[in-house]
């Protein structure tokens, strides 16, 4: 970067500067961790040395930094397992409604809340690509973007069936209900990720948005459903006013699930997450929520659980992310993992 003629080539000096950013967002913390480490142990060394009237005030700073560096310890920690090629990207998070009926649309919609909460308490922003309603109740799937640095490499922890226990609040004789909804999470790709698209290989259908009026929003066809035919691929998306937008909104997430594709190819894993033939149902679920007769929320890939049912409900989603990370980024539940019925 300090070279003469760094500048004589824009587009190669940005991507130096961006990756020169991204290994001093990796290296500063780090180095800014081990100086306070080593003031820590200075004031150890005078609490050891000094006088035992001053101990008592030193010692209760020291207690009081190392608490402190603890928790930042393990962020750093956190962080360190953050290194795939996608991982600090923004998120496209689809939520599908499963086995279920009314029970799992409304499922779909609390989880949609949940992870909207989540993304508000680690400062992320959410933009609404494609919402559908459910027949009766809640959706029946919703696709929308978490915008913010490592959105991706926290956000693909989720990608899997949820299942819900609870009494249902649609059965008048208030029964046990079980309902399932699917999550599905790619990176958003950077125009610096090569995917080919062919524009013969597209279907490109415009309809009406289907939001709740107003002068423009059903009045004209601005909404956009692209279908990728090689691979039979659908994406939509109808959240801005302008059908131009709308259509390259539309290509930037098949962008992603095209690549998303090619990966999952390349690693000869295509049913990974939901089963032989992607059931959103009984006996792939990754994670469990029981709300009766008791409360637990457990993750069945590492084991991860938790009785404050109302905290994750509100977003309080980063134990089991956490866990996953460290567990090694598992991809199926553990079948050693027991979940009381």
């Amino acid at each position: 970067m300090a070279d003469n003629g760094f500048w004589d080539r824009p587009e190669q000096a940005r991507e130096v500067i961006t990756e020169a950013n991204g290994l001093k967002n990796i290296f500063n913390p780090v180095v800014a961790f081990r100086k306070r480490l080593d003031d820590l142990q200075a004031m150890v060394d005078l609490i050891l040395e000094g006088d035992e009237k001053d101990v008592g005030d030193y010692a209760k700073e020291a207690a009081s930094t190392a608490t402190t560096l603890l928790v930042d310890l393990d962020k750093l920690e956190i962080e360190s397992f953050l290194t795939g090629k996608l991982d600090k990207s923004s998120a496209i998070m689809t939520i599908h409604a499963g086995a279920g009926g009314t029970e799992s649309c409304d499922w779909a919609e609390i989880m949609w809340r949940m992870y909207t909460r989540w993304a508000e308490r680690r400062g992320f922003k959410v933009e609404v690509e494609d919402l559908q309603q459910g027949e009766e109740a809640g959706i029946s799937r919703v696709t929308f973007r978490i915008i913010g640095p490592y959105a991706y490499g926290y956000a693909k922890a989720e990608r899997g069936v949820h299942r819900l226990v609870r009494i249902s609040p649609f059965d008048a004789n208030s029964r046990r209900h079980t309902s399932f909804a699917a999550v599905d999470v790619i990176a958003e790709l950077e125009d610096d990720i090569d995917v080919q698209i062919n524009e013969a290989d597209l279907r490109i259908d415009t309809y009406r948005s289907s939001g709740k009026g107003g002068q423009h929003v059903n009045k004209t066809e601005s909404a956009i459903r692209i279908t990728h035919i090689p691979t039979n691929l659908v994406v939509t998306c109808q959240t801005e006013r302008s059908q131009h937008k709308n259509k390259d909104r539309a290509m930037k997430t098949l962008k992603s699930r095209l690549y998303e594709k090619m990966q999952d190819e390349k690693r000869a894993e295509m049913e990974r997450f939901y089963g032989e033939k992607g059931d959103i149902g009984w006996g792939h679920q990754i994670r469990s929520y029981v709300f009766q007769p008791y409360q637990i929320v457990k993750d069945l890939r590492t084991g991860f659980e938790t009785g404050n049912v109302q905290a994750v409900m509100d977003g309080d989603l980063d134990g089991f992310i956490n866990a996953w990370l460290r567990a090694g980024c598992p991809l199926k539940r553990n079948k050693d993992i027991k979940m009381e019925e």
